[in-house]
């Protein structure tokens, strides 16, 4: 009989403890955001949409080393690699990448990609990227370059462009089908 009294003064000592943290935290005051009146403060390890930074020369500081790419759980990063030439020079590496295009409908924001990069050069903390259109998340080099013009108005650009190359893809489906 000593024995069950025990787990039933060790059962009702855990249900005490566990209405005090709810009791507890039913009294505090709720804390609130602003946004999107006022800004948001993210902790410094956040991992956002990627912003490929340039350097002190305004050349990529991208190599197109490939770490990113392979760190990635989600396979959402696609490179391809040029070679710097004397008339034409993108970094400060051999190489840079001609092609760099990020999946946002893939992507987890684990940020392996930014703890792998030895240059530093992806990183962002943005986060409003919803969109109707998938092909509104897949973002180009062109659109992640800090500095760019594009930054802004690419994705609707892109998905454009897409939608005319691709038109069967992008057929009318509020349209009931035909019987």
């Amino acid at each position: 009989m000593v024995p069950i009294v025990g787990e039933a003064a060790k059962t009702i000592d855990g249900i005490a403890k566990a209405m005090k943290v709810t009791f507890t935290e039913m009294l505090s005051t709720a804390v609130t955001e602003d946004y999107p009146d006022g800004p948001l403060h993210f902790e410094g390890r956040y991992r956002g949409v990627h912003i490929l930074q340039r350097d002190a020369n305004g050349l990529e500081k991208y190599v197109a080393c490939f770490l990113c790419a392979a760190a990635c759980p989600a396979s959402c990063i696609y490179i391809e690699a040029a070679e710097n030439t004397e008339q034409a020079t993108f970094s400060a590496g051999e190489r840079y990448a001609r092609v760099y295009n990020i999946d946002y409908n893939r992507c987890i924001f684990f940020g392996y990609c930014v703890e792998a990069c030895p240059t530093d050069c992806t990183h962002g903390h943005g986060f409003e990227i919803a969109s109707y259109n998938t092909v509104d998340l897949i973002y180009r080099k062109e659109q992640l370059m800090a500095g760019s013009p594009l930054r802004l108005s690419a994705p609707l650009l892109f998905s454009h462009c897409v939608r005319i190359l691709c038109p069967l893809r992008w057929h009318n489906t509020s349209k009931k089908p035909r019987r």
